[in-house]
């Protein structure tokens, strides 16, 4: 599919966001103020962080957003269960001259974030509100699932570089070219996806594949040809027929190409026990005198796999990770969700603060308009603090987790701490200066090397401290308590054991 240059994004949406929509604006609610959060409940891949990313989408979204007359056009053709057009005409109007004039705030991109926080808020009328909510889910889940596998594989490889290998696996041409840089993001180097590096100015990186040499006659023929055609990029992969007798075919065409001036970069291994293949292929080329040769390193990596060969070892010096990666293997999608938490009629109006309610405590929501703080101290992060930016915390506070109410940390008012969300719009128009994709991607480095290493583990990660502050906790269990009684009147709170006397 191709959009012509006059179309528009605002249709990648669910239909049932545009039937609320419709509703709102049908009953005269369009316009009443509300505030909105996006935010997630479980850490992907069993981990201890996640890094949120798709930050800079968001932004062009938000920007480009209009409804074009072949969006309009498509809608009108639209109709219900009747048979009858499903859209008063006069609504078309009004999607014509709406412009977004929401305040939003966001985590910048390569913040380490946790279950509850809010990623993204959105403040503004509440129609505006609604349409967001499908497209910055889109563009924020799956961006932050990859960019939160590649700083685990960031973190595995160590000092290693890590090139991201994945667009031929990848789910489509937007999902390759959004992992590519959501690897970025987390960690990785560099990637093979030129269309990415086009874009976003990511180091690319390639050699050859195996059809090159089955294309010769002879392995060591298709090195030669390499390296007269490539003489200055010249990363031979060995593994074809036997490693050991490629690395040997690679040691002579590398004293070839030193007695015309260049060097062999080094080789690369996509089969076999690549611990034990690395480390004879290292005594090879150091013997021949190639220590400056690296040995990249591929064949369904990911960062399992990576630290247990590191354990054992291993020479590589480059890791070259594909499907894993792109396609977040191990788990398919982030659980993020975007839910309404403040209401009111119009700014003289007090803002009702409004939550979901469930059976499952953790599907239960957070009411308010909600900030992050986060606290450090001796260089390293320690609690995080989810508040409602009416509530002063500057004396100290008492952070409780809102999943197990005993687990609770006092902050002292001398802690010190900063605010995560950040502006992003006012009023419609963005106040944000975009990083640069290197800034963001050194923010994740940084961000993670504030944490302690359990947080960091693969298996069983150290809990992050990150909880409700206490009156806000106390507001969320009075709407709770307020909630079920209007269903059921008899309703007093929690059940609770007691002892016969």
């Amino acid at each position: 599919m191709k959009l012509a240059e006059s179309d528009s994004l605002a249709l990648l949406t669910d239909q049932y966001q545009l039937t609320m929509a419709y509703s709102y604006w049908k009953t005269g609610r369009s316009e009443m103020e509300s505030v909105f959060h996006l935010f997630f409940r479980r850490q992907p891949f069993g981990g201890g962080f996640t890094i949120a990313s798709g930050l800079e989408a968001v932004i062009e979204f938000i920007n480009g957003f209009k409804y074009s007359e072949s969006d309009i056009e498509y809608l009108s053709s639209l109709c219900g269960s009747d048979g009858q057009r499903l859209f008063d005409p006069n609504f078309f109007d009004y999607l014509r001259e709406m412009r977004f004039t929401c305040d939003i705030s966001a985590v910048p991109e390569g913040t380490a974030v946790f279950p509850y926080e809010p990623l993204v808020t959105v403040k503004g009328p509440l129609l505006q509100c609604q349409l967001l909510e499908t497209p910055l889910l889109n563009l924020i889940n799956f961006p932050t699932l990859i960019a939160t596998k590649a700083a685990r594989l960031r973190l595995s490889a160590q000092d290693d570089e890590v090139i991201e290998f994945g667009l031929r696996r990848a789910q489509g041409i937007d999902g390759g070219v959004t992992a590519s840089r959501a690897a970025f993001v987390g960690g990785c180097d560099s990637t093979s996806n030129v269309l990415a590096g086009k874009l976003f100015g990511i180091p690319v990186r390639g050699t050859h594949s195996h059809s090159w040499i089955m294309s010769f006659d002879q392995e060591i023929d298709s090195f030669y040809a390499f390296a007269k055609a490539l003489p200055s990029n010249c990363i031979f992969l060995v593994d074809t027929y036997n490693s050991i007798e490629g690395v040997k075919n690679a040691i002579e065409v590398g004293k070839s190409l030193r007695e015309n001036g260049k060097e062999m970069l080094g080789i690369r291994l996509d089969s076999g026990d690549i611990t034990y293949l690395s480390q004879q292929s290292r005594k090879m080329l150091d013997d021949a005198g190639f220590q400056d040769a690296k040995i990249v390193a591929s064949n369904d990596l990911d960062e399992y796999l990576v630290a247990e060969m590191k354990y054992q070892g291993s020479k590589v010096d480059i890791w070259g990770v594909g499907t894993s990666l792109v396609t977040a293997k191990d788990q398919s999608a982030l659980d993020g969700v975007y839910k309404l938490s403040a209401i009111r009629e119009n700014s003289k109006q007090p803002w009702e603060y409004r939550l979901k309610v469930s059976e499952q405590i953790s599907k239960i929501t957070n009411p308010g308009i909600l900030q992050v703080r986060r606290f450090f101290e001796e260089g390293e992060f320690i609690a995080d603090v989810i508040y409602d930016v009416n509530t002063d915390i500057s004396n100290g506070c008492i952070l409780i987790d809102p999943i197990d109410s005993t687990r609770q940390r006092y902050i002292p008012p001398d802690a010190l701490g900063e605010d995560l969300l950040v502006p992003i719009f006012k009023q419609g128009k963005c106040v944000y200066n975009t990083p640069s994709l290197t800034d963001i991607r050194n923010r994740t480095l940084s961000q993670l090397s504030f944490f302690h290493t359990g947080v960091k583990r693969f298996v069983n990660p150290h809990q992050y401290v990150v909880g409700m502050e206490s009156s806000l906790y106390e507001l969320k269990m009075k709407l709770i308590r307020e909630a079920r009684k209007k269903v059921n009147p008899n309703y007093e709170g929690p059940i609770t054991h007691r002892h016969p006397k």
